[in-house]
Order: C-alpha cells, then sequence, then structure tokens
C-alpha cells in the first residue's frame, strides 16, 4: 500500500512535511479451534476484504480523504482502521459463516524491518453478533 500524508506535532520532525509511506500490510486471524474444513477463514474470501480496503487508501493523500480529516493517520492509526474494517467484514460474513469464531486479530503495517507498528485486539464480540 502506498500513501501520501502529512503528521502534526513536534513529535513527527520532518515527518510533518507531506511525504510517503509503503507499507506491507499483514493480517493475522486468529480461532480457539479450526472449522470443519481445517481452516480459520477462507483465505480467498480474507484476501480479496483486505484487498478492497488497502485500495481504498493506496494512492491517495490522506490528508485529501474528508474520512481522516484532523486525523494523525499514523502508521498505528492506520492499523487499526484496517483492523476496524476487517472485525465488520468478519462480523457481517464476508469472511465466510464460521469467520464468527475468531478470538482476535492483529493487523501489521512494515515499512521496513526496524519501521513497523501493529494493532491487535480480541475479536470475542463476533460471537455475540451471531
Amino acid at each position: 500500500m502506498m500513501i501520501a500524508h502529512r503528521l502534526k506535532g513536534d513529535v513527527f520532525g520532518p515527518a510533518q512535511n507531506l511525504h510517503g509511506a509503503t507499507y506491507v500490510v499483514d493480517v493475522e486471524l486468529r480461532r480457539a479451534e479450526l472449522d470443519r474444513d481445517g481452516i480459520v477463514v477462507d483465505i480467498a474470501l480474507a484476501t480479496s476484504v483486505l484487498h478492497g480496503i488497502v485500495q481504498r487508501l493506496s494512492y491517495q493523500n490522506l490528508d485529501e480523504l474528508d474520512e481522516f480529516c484532523n486525523v494523525n493517520t499514523t502508521t498505528e492509526f492506520l492499523a487499526k482502521w484496517i483492523f476496524d474494517r476487517i472485525a465488520h467484514a468478519a462480523a457481517s460474513g464476508e469472511l465466510g459463516p464460521t469467520a464468527s469464531d475468531l478470538v482476535s486479530m492483529r493487523v501489521s503495517l512494515q515499512e521496513s524491518h526496524i519501521a513497523w507498528a501493529s494493532y491487535e485486539a480480541s475479536l470475542e464480540h463476533l460471537k455475540s453478533a451471531t
């Protein structure tokens, strides 16, 4: 995923200026037991959902998107933003019928071996949504 943005705040130093970032996006989906087919979720569905989410951001200046107005689009923020959309897709059945059994997920965005961040949380609420 390739994006452009500015980060607000002195802590970001030169990243306060418009710059680009290229991320490798990794998603780890977890469940306590494999489903009857021996999988966590349908990988084709998960890949398609992730691709659709990433495409919304790719080659965009995030500062120009209404959704991110007055938001610091840090790597951590973007990892959570992607996490939330995948969690919604799982809850709505887009990852297949057994995605409601997911217990947690981690989304990682990596620029390099020293510049990366992840967002991880429980998905136990999916069980109550079904």
